[in-house]
Protein backbone atom coordinates (compact mmCIF):
# COMPACT_ATOMS: atom_id res chain seq x y z
CA UNK A 1 0.00 0.00 0.00
CA UNK A 2 2.76 2.43 0.92
CA UNK A 3 4.90 1.90 -2.18
CA UNK A 4 1.85 2.05 -4.45
CA UNK A 5 0.68 5.24 -2.72
CA UNK A 6 4.04 6.93 -3.21
CA UNK A 7 4.13 5.78 -6.83
CA UNK A 8 0.72 7.34 -7.51
CA UNK A 9 1.36 10.52 -5.51
CA UNK A 10 4.76 11.66 -4.17
CA UNK A 11 7.25 10.97 -1.33
CA UNK A 12 6.29 14.30 0.26
CA UNK A 13 2.68 13.20 0.56
CA UNK A 14 3.83 9.87 1.99
CA UNK A 15 5.87 11.68 4.66
CA UNK A 16 2.92 13.91 5.49
CA UNK A 17 0.62 10.90 5.94
CA UNK A 18 3.21 9.10 8.09
CA UNK A 19 2.93 11.90 10.64
CA UNK A 20 -0.63 10.76 11.31
CA UNK A 21 0.54 7.42 12.77
CA UNK A 22 0.72 8.74 16.37
CA UNK A 23 -2.86 10.04 16.15
CA UNK A 24 -4.22 6.78 14.73
CA UNK A 25 -2.23 4.78 17.30
CA UNK A 26 -3.47 6.92 20.19
CA UNK A 27 -7.11 6.48 19.15
CA UNK A 28 -6.75 2.71 18.68
CA UNK A 29 -4.85 2.34 21.96
CA UNK A 30 -7.71 4.09 23.74
CA UNK A 31 -10.30 1.87 22.06
CA UNK A 32 -8.41 -1.29 23.06
CA UNK A 33 -7.74 0.09 26.57
CA UNK A 34 -3.97 0.07 26.16
CA UNK A 35 -3.83 3.77 27.07
CA UNK A 36 -5.67 5.56 29.84
CA UNK A 37 -7.43 8.85 29.20
CA UNK A 38 -8.54 11.11 32.03
CA UNK A 39 -9.23 14.63 30.81
CA UNK A 40 -8.49 16.16 34.20
CA UNK A 41 -5.22 14.26 34.55
CA UNK A 42 -2.09 16.21 33.63
CA UNK A 43 -0.47 13.07 32.16
CA UNK A 44 -3.39 12.49 29.77
CA UNK A 45 -3.45 16.17 28.80
CA UNK A 46 0.28 16.01 28.08
CA UNK A 47 -0.13 12.96 25.84
CA UNK A 48 -2.97 14.55 23.85
CA UNK A 49 -1.25 17.92 23.45
CA UNK A 50 2.12 16.33 22.65
CA UNK A 51 0.61 14.09 19.98
CA UNK A 52 -1.14 17.00 18.27
CA UNK A 53 2.01 19.17 18.44
CA UNK A 54 4.20 16.40 16.99
CA UNK A 55 1.81 15.91 14.08
CA UNK A 56 1.80 19.67 13.43
CA UNK A 57 5.59 19.75 13.45
CA UNK A 58 5.82 16.83 11.03
CA UNK A 59 3.44 18.60 8.65
CA UNK A 60 5.58 21.75 8.85
CA UNK A 61 8.75 19.80 7.96
CA UNK A 62 7.00 18.07 5.07
CA UNK A 63 4.92 20.85 3.54
CA UNK A 64 6.83 24.07 4.33
CA UNK A 65 10.35 24.75 3.09
CA UNK A 66 11.04 28.42 3.62
CA UNK A 67 14.36 30.10 2.78
CA UNK A 68 17.51 27.94 2.65
CA UNK A 69 19.74 28.04 5.72
CA UNK A 70 22.59 25.69 4.76
CA UNK A 71 23.33 24.97 1.12
CA UNK A 72 25.99 22.40 0.28
CA UNK A 73 27.47 21.58 -3.12
CA UNK A 74 25.99 18.51 -4.80
CA UNK A 75 27.76 15.21 -4.26
CA UNK A 76 29.73 13.53 -7.02
CA UNK A 77 27.04 10.82 -7.26
CA UNK A 78 23.61 12.25 -7.85
CA UNK A 79 20.44 10.29 -7.39
CA UNK A 80 18.04 11.33 -10.11
CA UNK A 81 14.54 11.22 -8.72
CA UNK A 82 11.59 11.66 -11.06
CA UNK A 83 9.35 14.54 -10.13
CA UNK A 84 6.26 12.76 -11.35
CA UNK A 85 5.06 9.31 -12.18
CA UNK A 86 3.43 8.14 -15.40
CA UNK A 87 0.70 6.70 -13.17
CA UNK A 88 0.22 9.92 -11.20
CA UNK A 89 -3.14 10.04 -9.43
CA UNK A 90 -3.21 11.84 -6.09
CA UNK A 91 -6.66 10.53 -5.17
CA UNK A 92 -5.67 6.87 -5.54
CA UNK A 93 -2.27 7.58 -3.93
CA UNK A 94 -3.91 9.26 -0.95
CA UNK A 95 -6.28 6.32 -0.57
CA UNK A 96 -3.40 3.80 -0.55
CA UNK A 97 -1.41 5.90 1.93
CA UNK A 98 -4.42 6.28 4.23
CA UNK A 99 -4.94 2.53 4.30
CA UNK A 100 -1.23 1.92 4.96
CA UNK A 101 -0.98 4.33 7.87
CA UNK A 102 -4.15 2.92 9.41
CA UNK A 103 -2.77 -0.62 9.14
CA UNK A 104 0.53 0.33 10.83
CA UNK A 105 -1.13 1.36 14.14
CA UNK A 106 -3.33 -1.73 13.97
CA UNK A 107 -0.19 -3.85 13.62
CA UNK A 108 1.31 -2.10 16.67
CA UNK A 109 -1.81 -2.97 18.67
CA UNK A 110 -1.79 -6.61 17.54
CA UNK A 111 1.94 -6.98 18.08
CA UNK A 112 1.67 -5.56 21.61
CA UNK A 113 -0.98 -8.15 22.43
CA UNK A 114 1.18 -10.90 20.92
CA UNK A 115 4.09 -9.90 23.16
CA UNK A 116 1.85 -10.15 26.21
CA UNK A 117 0.95 -13.72 25.34
CA UNK A 118 4.32 -14.78 23.90
CA UNK A 119 7.18 -12.52 25.10
CA UNK A 120 9.93 -13.78 22.78
CA UNK A 121 10.93 -10.95 20.46
CA UNK A 122 13.33 -12.72 18.11
CA UNK A 123 11.01 -15.69 17.62
CA UNK A 124 8.10 -13.39 16.78
CA UNK A 125 10.26 -11.39 14.36
CA UNK A 126 11.46 -14.61 12.69
CA UNK A 127 7.96 -15.90 11.99
CA UNK A 128 6.85 -12.40 11.00
CA UNK A 129 9.58 -12.15 8.35
CA UNK A 130 8.90 -15.73 7.23
CA UNK A 131 5.21 -14.99 6.64
CA UNK A 132 6.04 -11.73 4.87
CA UNK A 133 8.53 -13.52 2.59
CA UNK A 134 6.01 -16.18 1.61
CA UNK A 135 3.24 -13.67 0.95
CA UNK A 136 5.56 -11.30 -0.97
CA UNK A 137 6.83 -14.18 -3.10
CA UNK A 138 3.31 -15.27 -4.03
CA UNK A 139 2.22 -11.72 -4.87
CA UNK A 140 5.49 -10.99 -6.70
CA UNK A 141 5.21 -14.02 -8.96
CA UNK A 142 1.80 -12.92 -10.22
CA UNK A 143 2.56 -9.19 -10.46
CA UNK A 144 6.05 -9.48 -12.01
CA UNK A 145 6.14 -12.33 -14.58
CA UNK A 146 9.30 -10.94 -16.22
CA UNK A 147 12.12 -13.31 -15.20
CA UNK A 148 14.85 -10.72 -15.81
CA UNK A 149 13.42 -8.51 -13.07
CA UNK A 150 14.23 -11.21 -10.50
CA UNK A 151 17.96 -11.32 -11.31
CA UNK A 152 20.08 -9.88 -8.53
CA UNK A 153 23.32 -8.27 -9.67
CA UNK A 154 26.33 -7.10 -7.63
CA UNK A 155 25.35 -3.43 -7.73
CA UNK A 156 23.42 -0.91 -5.64
CA UNK A 157 20.36 -3.15 -5.89
CA UNK A 158 22.09 -5.91 -3.92
CA UNK A 159 23.31 -3.39 -1.34
CA UNK A 160 19.80 -2.02 -0.88
CA UNK A 161 18.40 -5.55 -0.44
CA UNK A 162 20.99 -6.44 2.21
CA UNK A 163 20.59 -3.13 4.05
CA UNK A 164 16.80 -3.25 4.07
CA UNK A 165 16.89 -6.88 5.17
CA UNK A 166 19.28 -6.27 8.09
CA UNK A 167 18.32 -2.77 9.23
CA UNK A 168 14.64 -2.93 8.28
CA UNK A 169 13.24 -6.44 8.47
CA UNK A 170 15.51 -7.64 11.29
CA UNK A 171 16.95 -4.85 13.44
CA UNK A 172 14.08 -2.38 13.16
CA UNK A 173 11.40 -5.01 13.77
CA UNK A 174 13.33 -6.56 16.66
CA UNK A 175 13.75 -3.21 18.43
CA UNK A 176 10.14 -2.20 17.72
CA UNK A 177 8.84 -5.52 19.06
CA UNK A 178 10.87 -5.23 22.26
CA UNK A 179 9.79 -1.63 22.89
CA UNK A 180 6.15 -2.52 22.18
CA UNK A 181 6.37 -5.15 24.90
CA UNK A 182 8.01 -2.78 27.39
CA UNK A 183 6.35 0.58 26.67
CA UNK A 184 3.30 -0.01 24.47
CA UNK A 185 2.18 1.12 21.00
CA UNK A 186 1.91 4.89 21.61
CA UNK A 187 5.53 5.11 22.75
CA UNK A 188 6.74 3.50 19.50
CA UNK A 189 4.43 5.58 17.30
CA UNK A 190 5.70 8.84 18.80
CA UNK A 191 9.11 8.24 17.22
CA UNK A 192 7.65 8.35 13.69
CA UNK A 193 7.58 12.18 13.42
CA UNK A 194 11.07 12.24 14.95
CA UNK A 195 12.31 10.02 12.12
CA UNK A 196 11.43 12.77 9.62
CA UNK A 197 13.80 15.14 11.43
CA UNK A 198 16.54 12.49 11.50
CA UNK A 199 16.07 11.91 7.76
CA UNK A 200 16.45 15.65 7.08
CA UNK A 201 19.65 15.89 9.15
CA UNK A 202 21.19 12.80 7.53
CA UNK A 203 20.24 14.11 4.09
CA UNK A 204 22.13 17.34 4.79
CA UNK A 205 25.19 15.55 6.22
CA UNK A 206 25.55 12.65 3.78
CA UNK A 207 23.63 13.56 0.61
CA UNK A 208 24.36 17.28 0.39
CA UNK A 209 20.71 18.30 0.68
CA UNK A 210 19.83 21.90 1.44
CA UNK A 211 18.65 22.69 4.97
CA UNK A 212 15.58 24.94 4.92
CA UNK A 213 14.06 27.10 7.62
CA UNK A 214 10.88 25.01 7.61
CA UNK A 215 12.88 21.94 8.62
CA UNK A 216 14.36 23.74 11.63
CA UNK A 217 11.00 25.11 12.76
CA UNK A 218 9.29 21.75 12.26
CA UNK A 219 12.07 19.93 14.12
CA UNK A 220 11.69 22.27 17.09
CA UNK A 221 7.91 21.74 17.14
CA UNK A 222 8.30 17.96 16.91
CA UNK A 223 10.82 18.00 19.77
CA UNK A 224 8.42 19.92 22.00
CA UNK A 225 5.56 17.54 21.22
CA UNK A 226 7.76 14.46 21.61
CA UNK A 227 9.09 15.42 25.04
CA UNK A 228 5.61 16.46 26.14
CA UNK A 229 4.29 12.96 25.43
CA UNK A 230 7.32 11.40 27.09
CA UNK A 231 6.73 13.54 30.19
CA UNK A 232 3.08 12.46 30.25
CA UNK A 233 4.05 8.80 29.97
CA UNK A 234 6.65 9.15 32.75
CA UNK A 235 4.20 10.93 35.06
CA UNK A 236 1.57 8.27 34.35
CA UNK A 237 4.07 5.55 35.29
CA UNK A 238 4.91 7.37 38.53
CA UNK A 239 1.22 7.73 39.39
CA UNK A 240 0.57 4.05 38.73
CA UNK A 241 3.56 2.97 40.83
CA UNK A 242 2.28 5.16 43.66
CA UNK A 243 -1.13 3.53 43.49
CA UNK A 244 0.39 0.05 43.41
CA UNK A 245 2.60 0.79 46.38
CA UNK A 246 -0.24 2.14 48.54
CA UNK A 247 -0.62 -0.32 51.45
CA UNK A 248 -4.23 0.72 51.99
CA UNK A 249 -5.38 -0.45 48.56
CA UNK A 250 -5.64 -4.15 49.40
CA UNK A 251 -8.29 -4.69 46.74
CA UNK A 252 -5.84 -3.71 43.98
CA UNK A 253 -5.02 -6.84 41.90
CA UNK A 254 -1.45 -5.57 41.47
CA UNK A 255 -0.69 -5.66 45.22
CA UNK A 256 2.47 -7.67 45.90
CA UNK A 257 1.88 -11.33 46.65
CA UNK A 258 3.50 -11.28 50.13
CA UNK A 259 1.44 -8.27 51.22
CA UNK A 260 -1.75 -9.89 49.93
CA UNK A 261 -0.86 -13.08 51.79
CA UNK A 262 -0.29 -11.26 55.08
CA UNK A 263 -3.67 -9.52 54.85
CA UNK A 264 -5.50 -12.81 54.56
CA UNK A 265 -6.92 -14.45 57.67
CA UNK A 266 -5.05 -17.57 58.83
CA UNK A 267 -6.73 -20.85 58.14
CA UNK A 268 -8.15 -22.77 61.07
Amino acid sequence: MGYAGINYSSPALGSAFSSLIPAFTFVLALLFRMEKLAIRSSSSQAKIIGTVVSIAGALVVTLYKGPPIISTPPASITLHRPLGSPHSDWVIGSLFLTVEFMLVPMWYIVQTQIMKEYPAELTVVFFYNLCVSVLAAIVGIFTEPNASAWRIKADIGLVSILCSGFFGSFLDNAVNTWVLKVKGPLYVAMFKPLSIVIAVVMGVLFLGDTLYLGSIIGAAIISVGFYTVMWGKAKEAVDESGEIGDPESTSNPKVPLLQNYLTQEPRS
